[in-house]
């Protein structure tokens, strides 16, 4: 679908309903910044399901939605800008990044009362490009795609996808490529680094008027407790450890776990070098610009705790007056988060290996399983998706084993996990259903992902693109038609490594 308007053309009819809260903080917080509109708009992807969500015109915005996504034409009501935040990157502190490529168009308030940003990536340059191109190219345009309508579809909290534009114009990485743009749907695009940025300004006031701002938007219920301040470190480090947790339950490895890069929402965003495990490592990375490892899988859980501890330090002067008394407090929410993190974690681990009650025992148990796993490289997905099966009749011992290199090394296990199932009230039945809902059959495998986007990006081809989106939305079901998308790559198939797409 291409588009006639240009220079960012108003478009009369009021497809989405605006209504800017970040608009109306003050100007220290972001720079209006219009989109630049580009040469040959064409509509690849529209989310019809998740404009109806929002409560938005669907038929306005997919037949205008080559201008609309695209930043060609800007819609009555829409306000946009760049938002300005810090943060560490790699450990690394820098104390302006900024929304470089990334335009909010405005907020809206979706059918269940929801307030929702809908945001442009790749819409052009802003003041905190730091002499990018603004840009995106359609291949980490199509895996951001993929992977947030996949992780919502299994039932983490993520960014969504409401849709792709190709621009008609090339972006210039390492060789000239296709360009696109992305339109994400979020709870906010409030980070960590959102705070950081007022922090290293020395900007009390400001950092008030974002804390309180958050309060009211993400965290309502906590507005009149006694130190909100100190409750705000605590809803977001709750949020953030059950949010780690589920990505482990899964196998994802973020990349790139940044203080930019966490959000005060809860939600998952920025999925640049991201990706989901095959075999299971704890030491996994594909992250092509993490060389030590940082943002390993195993990895993830402390990384959320550190950039928590970083978020704790922006809000001290809000939290006591008084430094010492306020770093007393902050640290022990900090503390506190490893151990909301192992319930979390543990209380999911249990669900996939089909229990429903809790023994002392049982991270033994789960560990110990995992160590079988990794020591025979078992694939991560597929070892928890033939639980169910054997949950189910409990003679089906070889097609579990069949995921372990020695299908011996697993008996003794099973002879404990068995024992265990024994104290455990469900029936086999239930048992067998409850654990098809919480271990699925289908991830973003990497060279599925890889296959779609060569496909798009080399033969303008977007079919294996719309057979992923398609299976990934029913990722707890079967679907023999689609088989082979549940298998793991061949040796030759493997991606070892991901990349930024910046």
């Amino acid at each position: 679908m291409s588009s006639s308007l240009h220079d960012n053309a108003v478009l009369e009819a009021p497809p989405i309903p605006f209504d800017n809260s970040y608009a109306r903080l003050p100007p220290q917080f972001f720079a209006e910044q219009a989109p630049t509109p580009v040469a040959v708009p064409r509509l690849i992807k529209f989310n019809a399901a998740l404009a109806s969500e929002l409560g938005l015109d669907a038929k306005v915005l997919e037949r205008d939605g080559a201008a609309i996504f695209s930043g060609n034409a800007l819609l009555p009501g829409s306000q946009p800008l760049a938002m300005a935040y810090a943060g560490h990157q790699f450990g690394g502190f820098v104390p302006q990044l900024g929304d470089g490529r990334a335009i909010l168009l405005g907020e809206v308030i979706d059918r269940n009362g929801r307030r929702r940003d809908i945001q442009l990536k790749g819409a052009g340059p802003t003041p905190f490009s730091r002499r990018g191109d603004g840009r995106a190219a359609l291949g980490p345009v199509l895996r951001e795609y993929i992977v947030s309508e996949a992780m919502h579809a299994l039932g983490i909290p993520t960014t969504r996808a409401l849709a792709a534009v190709t621009t008609g114009q090339p972006v210039y990485r390492e060789e000239a490529l296709p360009g696109a743009v992305f339109t994400r749907v979020a709870a906010s695009h409030i980070r960590v680094g959102t705070f950081q940025y007022f922090a290293a300004r020395g900007d009390t006031d400001s950092l008030r008027i974002l804390a309180d701002y958050v309060v009211d938007r993400h965290y309502p219920d906590i507005k009149d407790r006694k130190n909100r301040y100190l409750a705000l470190l605590e809803a977001v480090a709750d949020r953030q450890a059950s949010l780690i947790a589920r990505w482990l339950h899964v196998g994802f490895i973020h990349g790139v776990m940044n203080t930019d890069n966490m959000t005060i929402s809860g939600e998952t965003i920025d999925f640049g070098p991201c990706a989901f495990m095959d075999t299971y490592d704890p030491a996994t990375v594909f992250s092509s610009i993490d060389r030590q490892g940082r943002y390993a899988y195993a990895n993830q859980p402390a990384i959320g705790q550190w950039n928590l501890a970083r978020l704790g330090e922006t809000l001290l002067p809000l939290i006591d007056p008084t430094l010492d008394t306020a770093v007393e407090l902050a640290n022990g929410v900090i503390k506190a988060y490893g151990e909301r993190f192992q319930t979390h974690w543990l209380a999911g681990m249990r669900a996939k290996i089909g229990l429903a009650t809790e023994e002392d025992n049982d991270l033994d148990l789960i560990q110990s399983l995992l160590a079988v796993m990794h020591e025979q490289e078992a694939d991560f997905t597929l070892t928890f998706r033939r639980f169910a099966a054997l949950a189910a009749s409990g003679d089906n011992e070889a097609g579990f084993a069949a995921s372990f290199k020695d299908a011996q090394s697993v008996a003794p296990w099973l002879a404990l996990w068995q024992e265990r199932l024994g104290r455990d009230p469900q029936s086999p039945t239930a048992r067998a259903k409850a654990m098809l809902g919480v271990n699925p059959a289908f991830i973003p495998r990497n060279h599925r992902i890889e296959q779609a986007i060569a496909a798009a990006v080399e033969e303008d081809d977007f079919s294996l693109f719309e057979a992923l989106l398609t299976v990934l939305a029913k990722p707890y079901e079967d679907q023999p038609a689609f088989a082979p998308y549940a298998e793991p790559p061949q040796p030759a198939e493997r991606v070892l490594q991901t990349f930024c797409g910046t």
